[in-house]
């Protein structure tokens, strides 16, 4: 059965064809959805290892429901539950839509009679409700539903194709059914493991969620988000086009850094690691003198360049960005965003942004104190969680990794550079991803690593260096890059993407490369690394999924 049929009989009331489109919206999540049906209500269970959460699971069902518009649906009793137990841990019931009894018809007058209609009364008992304030957060769970599930579906009959008049008449009406809606809720519970309810959910609950149903589908019509829509991802890893401390090695024509990739810079958000500070405070934060120690500065006006290759989203969060103390950290973020570019990468802070109507938030780590650090896991994951209620798509950036030619592999353990802890990738990464996060991007080692598919995900532990002129060594794999294309769904799902080879010269400029060194290094070391992963990445470069 395909994906319009599935939905076609789940817009009819079909237990099961709302089942299927349920679990397409929670798999990730590692949830299982059962439906039953009676008349016009119908009861969800939830089943997984651990208890649903509550909050996230009701709000993707509610908002499929609302956008699926089952003409037949007018009420649902949501329960979650730990799989192997009879007794469901909490249960939200929300109404959708009311369903007023017909009157019966009058008896037939005889014939040559004058007709005189009567119809009986009807009534409902009054329920006067004060309702909260209701709070509108449109978050990534109502995009959950997937690919060509329940969102492919417009706002229809009471919402769709309405004047903001008549929506909000609907919106004013819905409390008023509340009374008459409420008494038609069957008191039965559905459920071939016997599940047992606990207390039903109150008036007051019930008027709640409703509230908060009809501000999301008002939300939702305004801004409607296609489900075949895709966003476009190019990330790119180590940025310095030059330093002028404490010599100067600033290339004489500074609009030659880029010319040789910026055809290849475009998309709905072109990332990258910068590697420097833009700043002209004039005393560093480190000895340079002791070898192997550099502090790279680039001047200010340099922003302009970085914004006319494409960039729009920055990660400040490495070891160079205090190499001129705070003040020269807080200048490099303040001349990235005057310009329209967002920067990320200060403690604590999370980066939100819009594109094509998707909200998106973006958080970097790096494994130092001054910045989120990749190895505080529960802090990472309460920032993503965050992070979730407040946008649809969540980028994550770290700096982290041993560096160098012999770091190329990537181990599920810690790594270490310099007796310095650099982090577990692997259990950062996965961590993040089981908080919340759609997308990983890595920095840090110097060279490409593997990629990876986790949960759907796409985590890529290592971009390499993309540019570091009379800065970065080149030899050897130093000098592989790439541009890396991911292509996401409106949940953050990966579908497909691509590596854009690159070569940096012998100064560190990045030129395309149709040898495509690069694009060998990655697959061999993704089918090493993850033997297991299901990307398959051809001799073109294109990162592709794999049928199980």
């Amino acid at each position: 059965m395909s994906d319009y049929q599935t939905i076609a009989l789940a817009k009819t009331g079909d237990p099961k064809a709302i089942a299927i489109l349920i679990n397409q919206a929670l798999q990730s999540k590692g949830v299982t959805a059962k439906v039953t049906r009676q008349d016009h209500h119908i009861q969800v269970v939830l089943v997984s290892e651990q208890l649903p959460d509550i909050q996230g699971s009701v709000r993707v069902v509610q908002n499929g429901l609302m956008r699926l518009q089952s003409p037949v649906i007018g009420s649902v009793t949501i329960s979650g539950i730990c799989r192997g137990q009879k007794k469901s841990g909490w249960t939200e019931t929300l109404v959708l839509r009311q369903f007023i009894p017909k009157p019966p018809k009058p008896p037939k007058p005889p014939k040559n009679q004058q007709i005189g209609l009567s119809f009986p009364k009807v009534t409902f008992p009054a329920l006067k409700v004060t309702l909260p304030k209701p709070q509108v957060s449109i978050s990534k769970p109502w995009l959950i539903v997937g690919s060509v599930s329940l969102m492919v579906l417009p706002l229809s009959g009471i919402l769709f194709n309405q004047n903001q008049e008549k929506i909000n008449t609907f919106l004013t009406e819905i409390p008023q059914a509340i009374s008459s809606s409420l008494a038609q809720i069957p008191a039965f519970s559905f459920s071939a493991e016997n599940i047992t309810t606990p207390n039903p959910t109150s008036t007051t609950a019930t008027l709640k969620n409703l509230n908060q149903v009809s501000q999301l589908a008002l939300k939702t019509l305004e801004n409607p988000i296609s489900p075949d829509l895709r966003i476009t991802i190019r990330a790119v890893g180590d940025i310095i086009p030059g330093t002028n401390y404490p010599s100067n090695k600033l290339p004489a024509n500074k609009a030659a850094l880029f010319s040789g990739v910026k055809s290849e810079l475009k998309g709905d958000i072109v990332f990258g690691n910068f590697e420097s500070t833009l700043t002209k405070y004039p005393n560093s934060a480190k000895n340079i003198g002791r070898g192997l120690v550099f502090a790279f500065r680039t001047p200010p006006e340099y922003t302009t360049l970085l914004k006319d290759a494409g960039f729009n989203i920055l990660s400040v969060a490495n070891n160079h960005s205090f190499d001129f103390f705070e003040t020269g950290f807080k200048d490099t973020i303040q001349n990235i965003n005057k310009l329209g570019m967002k920067a990320v990468g200060e403690k604590g802070k999370i980066v939100y942004d819009e594109v094509k109507g998707v909200k998106t938030a973006y958080i970097a780590f790096s494994n130092y104190d001054y910045h989120n650090n990749l190895s505080e896991i529960e802090a990472g994951k309460k920032l993503v969680a965050q992070a979730q209620k407040n946008a649809d798509f969540v980028v994550i950036s770290f700096h982290g990794g041993a560096e160098g030619t012999g770091a190329l592999n990537v181990r599920n353990k810690t790594e270490y550079f310099y007796g310095e802890n650099r982090g577990n990738l692997v259990l950062f990464a996965h961590s993040m991803i089981d908080a919340g996060a759609d997308l990983i991007l890595g920095h840090g080692p110097h060279v490409p690593r593997a990629l990876e598919l986790y949960k759907g995900k796409l985590i890529a532990y290592s971009l390499g260096n993309f540019m570091g002129y009379r800065t970065l060594s080149t030899s050897g794999e130093l000098g592989y890059s790439l541009i890396l294309e991911a292509k996401v769904n409106p949940q953050g799902d990966f579908i497909e993407g691509k590596i854009i080879p690159v070569q940096l010269n012998s100064q560190g400029i990045p030129n395309l490369d149709k040898r495509a060194k690069s694009v060998n290094l990655i697959r061999n070391l993704t089918e090493k690394d993850f033997p297991k992963n299901y990307l398959k990445i051809d001799n073109n470069g294109r990162i592709l999924i794999k049928k199980p």
